[in-house]
C-alpha cells in the first residue's frame, strides 16, 4: 500500500511540475507579446488541462483501452467541438483589448481577429493528442514491465523445478556409488560418505546463489569425480584436464550432469572405463568437452536422458543466445562439446 501511494505521489508531482513549467512559459510569452496577462489566459489553460485529464483519466481507460474505438472517437469529437464552441462564445463576449498608455491597444484587437479563432482549437487538439500519446505509452510500458516480470517469474520457477529434479538425480547416482563400495566392504566407504557430505553441503548452502565462483564449481566437480573413482576397479581410463583462468561467475550445478552421465554410462560390460573430461577458459568462454564409452546395456537404459534433458533446458533458459552444445551419440561412445559466455 505504501509503495502504491508513493508511486501515486511521484506521478502527481511530475505532472504538477510539467504543468507549472508549461504555464510559466506560456505566461512569459503572453506578457512579452501583450505586455500583460489577460484573465482569459487562466480560463483557457484551465479548460485545456481539464480536457487533457478528461481524455487521460476517463475516455482512454474506459473506451480506447477497452477496444471501443468508434465510441471513443465519437465522444472525443463531440467533446472537442463542444469545448471549441464554448471557448469561441466565451471569447467573443469576454475578451477585451488591454489598455496601453490610457488607450486601447488596437493592434491587440487585430491580432485577436487574425489569430484567436484558430489558436484555441489547435491547442485543444494538441492537448487531446498529447494526453492520448502519453496514456498509451505509459500503458504500453506498464504492460511490458508486467510481461517481463511474468516471464522472469516463469523462468525462475522453471529453474527451481529443474534444480529440484537435479538434486535427487545426483543423490541417487552418488548413493549407488557408495552402495557399490559398501557391498564390496571397501575401506573407501567412509571416505566416500565424507566426500558425499561435502558435495551435499555445497548443494544445500552454496548452490542457492544465482551465480557462483567458477573455481568453487570446479572444486565441486573434482569432489564428485573423486567419489566416482573410489568405486572403479581401474581408474586409469579416467582422464581429467582443467586449465585456464577460473576467475569467473557461473550458474551453480550447471556442468555436473555431463560429468554424471559420463561416469554412469562410461563403463562397458567388461568393466573397462574410458572417460575424458576437459574444462578450459579461453577469451571469456568456458569450454567443456566430455567423452565416454557406451555399452549396449547402458544405451537401452530408459533413464539415461533425464540428466541431459534437464541441463539442456537450463542452458536454454539461462544462456538462450550465449551457449552452444554439440552432442555426438554413437553405439560405442557419447561425446559433448559445450561453450558458454562467462561473466566476471
Amino acid at each position: 500500500m505504501n509503495t502504491t501511494l508513493k508511486k501515486l505521489n511521484t506521478k502527481i508531482l511530475i505532472h504538477s511540475l510539467i504543468w507549472i513549467f508549461f504555464l510559466a512559459i506560456t505566461a512569459i510569452q503572453s506578457y512579452a507579446r501583450f505586455s500583460t496577462i489577460p484573465n482569459q489566459f487562466y480560463i483557457l489553460n484551465f479548460i485545456f488541462i481539464a480536457a487533457f485529464y478528461l481524455n487521460y483519466l476517463v475516455l482512454i481507460p474506459k473506451f480506447l483501452l477497452n477496444k471501443k474505438i468508434i465510441l471513443y472517437v465519437v465522444l472525443s469529437l463531440v467533446i472537442i467541438f463542444s469545448v471549441i464552441y464554448v471557448i469561441e462564445s466565451f471569447l467573443k463576449i469576454s475578451l477585451k483589448p488591454p489598455f496601453l498608455n490610457n488607450g486601447f491597444d488596437h493592434n491587440f484587437s487585430r491580432r485577436r481577429q487574425n489569430n484567436i479563432n484558430l489558436r484555441p482549437p489547435i491547442l485543444l487538439l494538441l492537448f487531446f493528442a498529447l494526453s492520448t500519446c502519453i496514456k498509451l505509452v505509459s500503458e504500453w510500458y506498464k504492460s511490458e514491465k508486467e510481461r517481463t516480470l511474468i516471464a522472469s517469474q516463469k523462468v525462475n520457477s522453471e529453474l527451481s523445478f529443474l534444480k529440484a529434479q537435479l538434486n535427487p538425480h545426483f543423490l541417487f547416482n552418488s548413493l549407488n556409488s557408495i552402495y557399490s563400495l559398501a557391498n564390496k566392504k571397501s575401506d573407501d566407504t567412509t571416505v566416500a560418505i565424507v566426500t558425499l557430505s561435502e558435495l551435499m553441503r555445497y548443494m544445500i548452502y552454496e548452490a542457492n546463489e544465482e551465480l557462483i565462483s567458477l573455481e568453487k564449481e570446479i572444486d565441486y566437480i573434482k569432489n564428485y569425480i573423486s567419489l566416482q573413482l573410489l568405486r572403479l576397479k581401474d581408474s586409469s581410463g579416467v582422464k581429467i584436464n582443467i586449465h585456464g583462468d577460473l576467475n569467473y561467475k557461473i550458474e551453480p550445478l550447471l556442468l555436473i550432469s555431463f560429468i554424471e552421465n559420463a561416469f554412469k554410462y562410461g563403463t562397458d560390460y567388461k568393466g573397462k572405463t574410458d572417460i575424458n573430461i576437459k574444462i578450459s577458459t579461453i577469451n571469456d568462454q568456458l569450454h567443456l568437452a566430455v567423452y565416454n564409452l557406451c555399452s549396449l546395456q547402458n544405451t537401452i537404459n530408459k533413464d539415461s536422458g533425464i540428466g541431459l534433458e534437464n541441463i539442456q533446458n537450463r542452458l536454454n533458459l539461462l544462456y538462450p543466445k550465449t551457449h552452444t552444445l554439440e552432442i555426438t551419440n554413437t553405439k560405442k561412445s557419447f561425446e559433448i562439446h559445450l561453450k558458454i559466455e562467462l561473466k566476471k
